[in-house]
């Protein structure tokens, strides 16, 4: 019997794992869980390939469950802030600090890298937030962001904002940053079939909110759905103009006065 409970354990381990960290390890385990498999297998790529840039003492801003955190090796203290108020739950969460959604409680210059990933589109005052984020980041300091270009709103009502490759670049310049890095994550076709999974799961989830009959016909559905995705993006041309989110490494160079 404890050989059974700790295998359920494991799996469940696995598949909790699976929803982000998207190896080649556990890409099987993702197909058959994971609803996001096609934008998140992206972004995990892009956040691997740029998290060695970040070091020292680090703020996950807008953290959560930190689903990230073991890719930043070189970084020797994480600290997870978050707002209490927010579109989900956070229940289950390692979150460190709270801050009140203005002022984030830390000193100038107080870390050596930033993180954020798809935060910024739930914040109504992001220039604000932007100011305390160049202030409590130190000079020439790295801070790494994913945003979404396209996506259905979600944490209602705690959703504001999409993105363009321009938009974000302007808004980071203008509240002290240097641009060092741009990429756009998930590609037209994948986006394509990644939108029809999340039609269907959303569909799904009002239907059979709980339970094992709305997971097991997701399951039925949505494999099929990622799989062709998989193979069209293959079969045709790169084409960047629709993608699901930019993932911007930034660099700050001046201070910005509140």
């Amino acid at each position: 019997m404890r050989l059974i409970t700790k295998s359920i354990d494991n799996i469940k381990k696995k598949s909790n794992e699976a929803q982000f960290i998207l190896n080649r390890n556990n890409l099987l385990m993702a197909l058959c869980t994971n609803p996001f498999l096609l934008i998140r297998r992206n972004l995990y790529k892009e956040i691997l390939k740029n998290s060695n840039n970040l070091q020292g003492r680090m703020m996950d801003f807008g953290c959560g469950a930190k689903p990230y955190k073991k890719l930043f090796s070189k970084v020797n203290e994480y600290i997870g802030v978050d707002v209490e108020l927010s579109g989900h739950c956070h229940e289950n969460e390692d979150i460190d600090v709270y801050y009140d959604g203005k002022t984030l409680p830390f000193e100038d210059n107080s870390f050596d890298s930033i993180f954020s990933s798809e935060v910024f589109e739930h914040v109504s005052n992001l220039e604000e937030i932007l100011n305390e984020l160049n202030r409590v980041l130190k000079p020439e300091g790295m801070m790494l962001v994913t945003v979404p270009f396209v996506w259905n709103e979600h944490e209602a009502p705690y959703d504001y904002v999409r993105y363009t490759s321009y938009g974000i670049k302007r808004i980071l310049r203008s509240h002290g940053f240097v641009i060092k890095r741009l990429n756009k994550s998930a590609s037209y076709i994948e986006m394509i079939y990644q939108l029809k999974a999340e039609y269907v799961r959303y569909e799904i989830d009002k239907i059979f909110p709980d339970g094992r009959v709305g997971r097991n016909l997701k399951r039925i559905l949505i494999i099929p759905i990622m799989i062709k995705g998989i193979i069209m993006n293959w079969i045709f041309p790169e084409n960047d103009s629709l993608y699901g989110n930019n993932v911007v490494l930034c660099q700050k160079i001046e201070n910005i006065c509140k």
